[in-house]
Protein backbone atom coordinates (compact mmCIF):
# COMPACT_ATOMS: atom_id res chain seq x y z
CA UNK A 1 0.00 0.00 0.00
CA UNK A 2 1.25 3.40 -0.86
CA UNK A 3 0.82 6.54 1.44
CA UNK A 4 0.87 10.26 -0.05
CA UNK A 5 3.05 12.38 2.72
CA UNK A 6 3.00 16.20 2.32
CA UNK A 7 5.68 18.30 3.80
CA UNK A 8 6.02 21.58 3.61
CA UNK A 9 7.05 24.79 6.01
CA UNK A 10 4.43 26.62 7.86
CA UNK A 11 6.41 29.01 10.35
CA UNK A 12 10.13 29.51 10.03
CA UNK A 13 12.09 26.03 10.84
CA UNK A 14 8.75 24.39 11.97
CA UNK A 15 7.70 22.16 9.07
CA UNK A 16 4.15 20.24 8.82
CA UNK A 17 4.72 16.14 8.01
CA UNK A 18 1.24 14.99 7.51
CA UNK A 19 -0.53 11.80 5.70
CA UNK A 20 -3.48 12.10 3.55
CA UNK A 21 -6.91 11.38 5.36
CA UNK A 22 -7.49 7.27 4.62
CA UNK A 23 -11.43 6.99 4.20
CA UNK A 24 -10.70 3.39 2.55
CA UNK A 25 -10.21 1.94 6.22
CA UNK A 26 -13.27 2.22 8.16
CA UNK A 27 -13.51 2.23 12.26
CA UNK A 28 -15.71 -0.89 11.87
CA UNK A 29 -13.52 -2.40 9.48
CA UNK A 30 -10.17 -1.79 12.04
CA UNK A 31 -12.18 -3.20 14.95
CA UNK A 32 -12.76 -6.26 13.08
CA UNK A 33 -9.29 -6.93 12.28
CA UNK A 34 -8.87 -7.59 15.84
CA UNK A 35 -10.44 -10.04 18.71
CA UNK A 36 -13.11 -8.89 20.26
CA UNK A 37 -13.37 -10.68 23.28
CA UNK A 38 -11.03 -12.93 25.08
CA UNK A 39 -11.94 -16.39 24.25
CA UNK A 40 -11.57 -14.88 20.46
CA UNK A 41 -7.69 -13.59 21.76
CA UNK A 42 -6.57 -16.84 22.95
CA UNK A 43 -8.12 -18.65 19.82
CA UNK A 44 -6.13 -16.26 17.73
CA UNK A 45 -2.62 -16.54 19.60
CA UNK A 46 -2.61 -20.28 20.06
CA UNK A 47 -3.75 -20.93 16.18
CA UNK A 48 -1.15 -21.99 14.27
CA UNK A 49 3.01 -21.50 14.83
CA UNK A 50 2.81 -17.26 14.81
CA UNK A 51 5.83 -15.75 15.79
CA UNK A 52 5.82 -13.52 19.09
CA UNK A 53 5.42 -10.16 16.92
CA UNK A 54 2.45 -11.34 15.57
CA UNK A 55 0.92 -12.25 19.31
CA UNK A 56 1.93 -8.47 20.69
CA UNK A 57 0.41 -7.53 17.92
CA UNK A 58 -3.39 -9.12 18.53
CA UNK A 59 -3.13 -8.40 21.64
CA UNK A 60 -2.29 -4.35 21.67
CA UNK A 61 -5.02 -4.60 19.02
CA UNK A 62 -7.21 -6.50 21.28
CA UNK A 63 -6.35 -3.84 24.29
CA UNK A 64 -6.52 -1.07 21.69
CA UNK A 65 -10.54 -1.97 20.81
CA UNK A 66 -11.47 -2.11 24.26
CA UNK A 67 -10.25 1.87 25.07
CA UNK A 68 -11.52 2.73 21.32
CA UNK A 69 -15.09 0.90 23.29
CA UNK A 70 -14.60 2.38 26.46
CA UNK A 71 -14.01 5.91 24.64
CA UNK A 72 -17.05 5.85 22.36
CA UNK A 73 -19.29 5.27 25.50
CA UNK A 74 -17.84 8.17 27.51
CA UNK A 75 -18.41 9.91 24.25
CA UNK A 76 -22.15 9.27 24.16
CA UNK A 77 -22.48 10.07 27.93
CA UNK A 78 -25.54 12.52 29.02
CA UNK A 79 -24.36 16.01 28.81
CA UNK A 80 -23.00 17.19 32.35
CA UNK A 81 -22.76 13.43 33.67
CA UNK A 82 -19.52 12.27 34.63
CA UNK A 83 -18.60 10.08 31.87
CA UNK A 84 -18.79 13.65 29.89
CA UNK A 85 -17.04 15.39 31.90
CA UNK A 86 -14.44 12.57 31.95
CA UNK A 87 -14.57 12.65 28.40
CA UNK A 88 -13.99 16.64 28.26
CA UNK A 89 -10.52 16.12 30.54
CA UNK A 90 -9.65 13.38 27.71
CA UNK A 91 -10.17 16.05 24.71
CA UNK A 92 -8.16 18.64 26.67
CA UNK A 93 -5.30 15.76 27.45
CA UNK A 94 -4.98 15.00 23.74
CA UNK A 95 -5.02 18.28 22.13
CA UNK A 96 -1.96 18.55 23.67
CA UNK A 97 -0.41 15.39 21.91
CA UNK A 98 1.83 16.56 19.04
CA UNK A 99 1.35 16.12 15.57
CA UNK A 100 4.41 14.49 14.93
CA UNK A 101 3.77 11.16 16.85
CA UNK A 102 -0.36 11.66 15.29
CA UNK A 103 1.88 11.59 11.87
CA UNK A 104 4.76 8.31 12.98
CA UNK A 105 1.60 6.86 14.00
CA UNK A 106 -0.19 6.98 10.78
CA UNK A 107 2.90 5.13 8.97
CA UNK A 108 1.37 1.47 9.62
CA UNK A 109 3.37 -1.64 8.61
CA UNK A 110 1.10 -2.26 6.00
CA UNK A 111 2.71 0.62 3.87
CA UNK A 112 5.18 -0.59 1.25
CA UNK A 113 5.68 2.64 -0.21
CA UNK A 114 5.28 6.85 0.28
CA UNK A 115 5.29 9.18 -1.96
CA UNK A 116 6.58 12.73 -0.33
CA UNK A 117 4.61 15.65 -2.16
CA UNK A 118 6.62 18.93 -1.58
CA UNK A 119 7.02 22.80 -2.56
CA UNK A 120 8.82 22.50 -5.64
CA UNK A 121 10.80 25.63 -4.45
CA UNK A 122 12.52 22.77 -1.47
CA UNK A 123 15.72 20.86 -2.30
CA UNK A 124 14.53 17.17 -3.05
CA UNK A 125 17.13 16.22 -0.48
CA UNK A 126 16.51 18.19 2.54
CA UNK A 127 12.61 17.25 2.39
CA UNK A 128 14.45 13.35 2.31
CA UNK A 129 16.82 14.46 5.42
CA UNK A 130 13.90 15.80 7.26
CA UNK A 131 11.75 12.97 7.34
CA UNK A 132 14.95 10.79 8.01
CA UNK A 133 15.45 13.16 10.95
CA UNK A 134 12.11 12.96 12.28
CA UNK A 135 12.10 9.13 11.47
CA UNK A 136 15.01 8.46 13.81
CA UNK A 137 14.43 11.24 16.69
CA UNK A 138 11.02 9.82 17.19
CA UNK A 139 12.12 6.41 17.64
CA UNK A 140 14.33 7.31 20.21
CA UNK A 141 12.08 9.82 22.13
CA UNK A 142 8.76 6.88 22.01
CA UNK A 143 10.99 4.39 22.70
CA UNK A 144 12.09 6.68 26.01
CA UNK A 145 8.21 7.30 26.35
CA UNK A 146 7.49 3.38 26.17
CA UNK A 147 9.72 2.32 29.06
CA UNK A 148 8.68 5.17 31.46
CA UNK A 149 4.85 4.62 30.71
CA UNK A 150 5.38 0.63 31.04
CA UNK A 151 6.74 1.33 34.45
CA UNK A 152 4.21 3.12 35.69
CA UNK A 153 1.47 0.55 34.98
CA UNK A 154 1.32 -1.51 38.15
CA UNK A 155 1.51 1.53 39.90
CA UNK A 156 -2.08 2.98 38.08
CA UNK A 157 -3.27 0.16 38.45
CA UNK A 158 -3.23 -0.22 42.36
CA UNK A 159 -5.60 2.77 42.16
CA UNK A 160 -8.65 0.76 41.32
CA UNK A 161 -9.13 -0.21 44.94
CA UNK A 162 -10.67 3.25 44.85
CA UNK A 163 -14.80 3.52 44.30
CA UNK A 164 -13.94 5.80 41.48
CA UNK A 165 -13.22 5.03 37.60
CA UNK A 166 -9.05 4.86 37.69
CA UNK A 167 -9.03 7.30 34.94
CA UNK A 168 -5.17 7.52 35.78
CA UNK A 169 -4.55 4.18 34.74
CA UNK A 170 -6.34 3.99 31.63
CA UNK A 171 -4.73 7.21 30.29
CA UNK A 172 -1.22 5.80 31.06
CA UNK A 173 -2.54 2.27 29.13
CA UNK A 174 -3.72 4.47 26.16
CA UNK A 175 -0.39 6.63 25.83
CA UNK A 176 1.81 3.69 26.33
CA UNK A 177 0.31 2.30 23.48
CA UNK A 178 0.07 5.18 21.38
CA UNK A 179 3.60 5.46 21.53
CA UNK A 180 4.61 1.61 20.90
CA UNK A 181 2.61 2.90 17.82
CA UNK A 182 4.64 5.99 17.11
CA UNK A 183 7.37 3.57 17.52
CA UNK A 184 5.96 0.99 15.04
CA UNK A 185 5.65 3.93 12.88
CA UNK A 186 9.16 5.56 13.15
CA UNK A 187 10.49 2.66 12.37
CA UNK A 188 9.01 1.86 8.97
CA UNK A 189 9.32 5.29 7.95
CA UNK A 190 12.90 4.86 8.16
CA UNK A 191 13.37 1.79 6.33
CA UNK A 192 11.01 3.76 3.55
CA UNK A 193 13.06 6.41 2.87
CA UNK A 194 16.41 5.56 3.60
CA UNK A 195 19.17 4.80 0.80
CA UNK A 196 19.35 1.00 0.73
CA UNK A 197 15.50 1.18 -0.30
CA UNK A 198 14.94 -0.44 -3.03
CA UNK A 199 14.40 2.38 -5.69
CA UNK A 200 14.18 6.29 -5.26
CA UNK A 201 12.40 8.60 -7.69
CA UNK A 202 12.58 11.84 -7.92
CA UNK A 203 10.52 14.04 -10.48
CA UNK A 204 12.86 17.49 -10.31
CA UNK A 205 13.35 18.96 -14.04
CA UNK A 206 16.60 18.63 -14.04
CA UNK A 207 17.79 15.16 -13.58
CA UNK A 208 14.20 13.79 -14.70
CA UNK A 209 15.49 11.99 -17.64
CA UNK A 210 18.57 10.64 -16.03
CA UNK A 211 16.19 8.94 -13.36
CA UNK A 212 13.90 7.70 -15.29
CA UNK A 213 16.47 5.32 -17.03
CA UNK A 214 17.45 4.46 -13.88
CA UNK A 215 13.75 4.05 -12.83
CA UNK A 216 13.12 1.47 -15.37
CA UNK A 217 16.48 0.05 -14.98
CA UNK A 218 15.49 -0.68 -11.29
CA UNK A 219 11.96 -1.91 -11.81
CA UNK A 220 12.97 -4.90 -13.69
CA UNK A 221 13.77 -6.05 -9.82
CA UNK A 222 11.46 -4.49 -8.18
CA UNK A 223 7.44 -4.05 -8.65
CA UNK A 224 7.21 -0.82 -6.51
CA UNK A 225 9.53 1.74 -5.62
CA UNK A 226 10.10 2.53 -1.32
CA UNK A 227 9.69 6.59 -1.97
CA UNK A 228 9.14 8.58 -4.60
CA UNK A 229 9.87 12.62 -3.89
CA UNK A 230 7.33 14.76 -6.02
CA UNK A 231 7.64 18.50 -6.14
CA UNK A 232 4.45 20.58 -6.34
CA UNK A 233 4.06 24.15 -7.74
CA UNK A 234 0.49 23.76 -7.22
CA UNK A 235 1.67 23.56 -2.92
CA UNK A 236 4.72 25.93 -3.49
CA UNK A 237 1.90 28.68 -4.22
CA UNK A 238 -0.47 27.52 -1.56
CA UNK A 239 2.38 27.94 1.29
CA UNK A 240 4.42 31.33 -0.77
CA UNK A 241 4.17 33.74 2.05
CA UNK A 242 3.55 36.83 1.23
CA UNK A 243 5.49 40.35 2.26
CA UNK A 244 5.48 40.96 6.08
CA UNK A 245 4.22 37.05 7.11
CA UNK A 246 5.99 34.85 9.05
CA UNK A 247 3.87 31.97 8.91
CA UNK A 248 0.75 30.41 7.23
CA UNK A 249 -2.28 31.75 7.69
CA UNK A 250 -5.38 29.39 9.66
CA UNK A 251 -6.70 30.29 6.18
CA UNK A 252 -4.12 28.91 4.34
CA UNK A 253 -3.56 25.87 6.08
CA UNK A 254 -7.43 25.30 6.26
CA UNK A 255 -7.42 25.57 2.29
CA UNK A 256 -4.24 23.15 1.82
CA UNK A 257 -6.24 20.40 4.18
CA UNK A 258 -9.20 20.67 1.98
CA UNK A 259 -7.17 20.06 -1.20
CA UNK A 260 -5.17 17.41 -0.17
CA UNK A 261 -7.45 15.98 2.33
CA UNK A 262 -5.16 16.68 5.48
CA UNK A 263 -6.36 16.83 8.87
CA UNK A 264 -6.48 21.04 9.82
CA UNK A 265 -6.57 20.42 13.48
CA UNK A 266 -2.71 18.51 13.38
CA UNK A 267 -1.14 20.57 11.07
CA UNK A 268 -2.16 24.14 13.07
CA UNK A 269 -0.07 21.88 15.43
CA UNK A 270 2.74 22.11 14.14
CA UNK A 271 2.51 26.01 13.60
CA UNK A 272 4.51 25.86 17.65
CA UNK A 273 5.53 22.79 17.74
CA UNK A 274 9.10 21.81 16.11
CA UNK A 275 8.98 18.13 16.79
Amino acid sequence: MRAKLFVFPIRGRNWCFSRTIDHSLSASHASSQSPSTLKDLWTNINVGDKPLNTKTELFVDYIANKMNNAWIGLEKAPEGSFKNKIHGLGLRLLSRVKPSEIFLKSISKEITSVEIIYPSSLNAQLVRRRLRHIAVRGAVIHRNYLYGLVSLIPLTSALSILPLPNVPFFWVLFRTYSHWRALQGSERLFQLVSDNSKTSNTTCTDEKKTEHKESKSQRHSSNEPCWVLRPSKELENLVHLEEGQESLSQHAIINICKIYDLNPVDVIKYEKSVF
